[in-house]
């Protein structure tokens, strides 16, 4: 198991390593992240799909087909702007749409597209149209938007934390891999820490192999590798060797495994309701894609407002 387990993670870090350099060596200015798409659309449509199946799998009533449309386009709407230098021109820089607006926009869209569905092919009496209506757009919106706030972080430029207009996209860059590398390792240290010492359960009845001594452990990685990132990768980007406030990494440390072991538990929670114990099978020793994005659906949020607002001082 743990074998199978380090085999696909070392499988998907080296798939993601080379996107992430052929992002950092070949993207076209206006351009940069749209060599991350396929790995982001991925992660995506793989978490929808697991989502979707386990619903179906519990006799709920959903769309799985127009979940896949609709998370694919709320996931992918960030590259909205990127329209204009494929065909020559400059994405306004006073747009009142900006970036998040084309997120905004796919989650209506979506909403609608479900409706609308539902409008075509309604008969009286037929019933569960509710059911399928909120199941679709709570399986779309919840994978769709943080994977989307995934390509926001990428384009964030560094502007307002004093990096140099050469170097705003390397801390686009910087800071998607902070964010990634932080909530990751937090589950890894949390697991590693939980097999070695853990004793006292979190929430035994709802994921019983989860230990405050794993929380701890976790947090601690997180922190660790949240000071790394501050002290190796983000200079790299322009940005002092050490940040500030100094206590900034550790705070972005701190709620990003705290904020991920929620998006985690959400996860056992949707299982234990649906009487599953994997969310799929495609990743062996890890179970489905959704096991892999859990605790990162959770953080993006969070994460992206610390790295926005520059409350962490990278």
């Amino acid at each position: 198991m743990l074998r199978d387990r380090l085999t696909t993670s070392a499988v998907l870090i080296a798939a993601s390593l080379l996107l992430f350099y052929l992002d950092t060596k070949y993207s076209r200015p206006g351009l940069e992240g749209l060599w991350l798409l396929p790995l982001l659309l991925f992660f995506a449509l793989g978490t929808a799909f697991d989502l979707a199946t386990m619903l179906r799998g519990s006799r709920r009533a959903i769309d799985r087909k127009w979940v896949f449309v609709a998370t694919a386009v709320i996931a992918a709407s960030p590259c909205g702007p990127k329209l204009w230098p494929v065909f020559g021109h400059e994405y306004p820089a006073n747009c009142p749409i900006g970036t998040l607006g084309w997120v905004v926009g796919a989650v209506v869209l979506a909403i609608f597209v479900f409706l609308f569905r539902e409008i075509l092919r309604y008969r009286e009496g037929r019933g569960r149209v509710l059911e399928r209506t909120l199941g679709g757009v709570f399986a779309s919106v919840y994978v769709g938007v943080p994977m989307a706030l995934l390509g926001v972080i990428r384009s964030l430029d560094g502007a307002d934390n004093g990096v140099e207009t050469s170097q705003f996209t390397a801390w686009g860059l910087a800071a998607l891999i902070t964010t990634i590398a932080v909530t990751k390792s937090a589950d890894v240290g949390a697991y590693f820490t939980g097999k070695a010492i853990g004793r006292h359960k979190m929430i035994p009845h709802l994921s019983p192999g989860k230990t405050w001594e794993g929380a701890a452990g976790g947090i601690a990685m997180a922190v660790a590798v949240s000071y790394a990132c501050g002290a190796w990768l983000f200079p790299a980007a322009g940005e002092p060797l050490v940040p500030s406030p100094w206590w900034g990494p550790a705070v972005f440390g701190v709620i990003c495994a705290i904020s991920g072991m929620i998006g985690d538990l959400a996860e056992s929670l949707v299982k234990r309701e649906s009487g599953v114990k994997d969310s799929g099978t495609w990743l062996p020793g890890l179970g489905g894609v959704w096991d892999v994005t859990d605790s990162l659906i959770g953080a993006v949020m969070p994460a992206w407002v610390l790295l926005a607002t520059g409350m962490v001082g990278f």
